[in-house]
């Protein structure tokens, strides 16, 4: 299976995706088409773990308060199925394997994935 979760408003997501052919790729726009329960227990057994899906840039994580708190890895599962925000973005799943959120390093094991 190949798909990427984005956002339709985040101009990095944009800006990564673009640099992909992603013509055999399904996309969701989070915002649009909210994560399910089940996505978001795929991701996590491909990821390992929701901290490595949870962003802690997101503007709501300290205006909830919520760099002041220890969470657990169910609280952070829910912030994000509640808040489509808390998802670190973009998400590709390619053949299998999780490629998570938008450092360099991440673009570039996607390309290489893809080549």
């Amino acid at each position: 299976m190949r798909k990427v979760y984005y956002l339709s408003t985040c101009n990095t997501c944009k800006r990564i995706m673009d640099g992909f052919d992603l013509s055999d790729f399904e996309t969701q726009d989070i915002k649009n088409e909210p994560i399910t329960p089940d996505q978001l227990s795929e991701m996590r057994a491909l990821a390992g773990s929701y901290e490595s899906l949870f962003s802690k840039v997101a503007r709501k994580y300290r205006l909830l308060g919520l760099h002041e708190k220890e969470l657990s890895e169910d609280e952070m599962k829910q912030h994000i199925l509640n808040e489509y925000t808390f998802l670190k973005r973009p998400v590709f799943l390619i053949d299998g394997e999780i490629f998570i959120g938008n450092s360099k390093k991440t673009i570039e094991a996607i390309a290489k994935k893809l080549n």
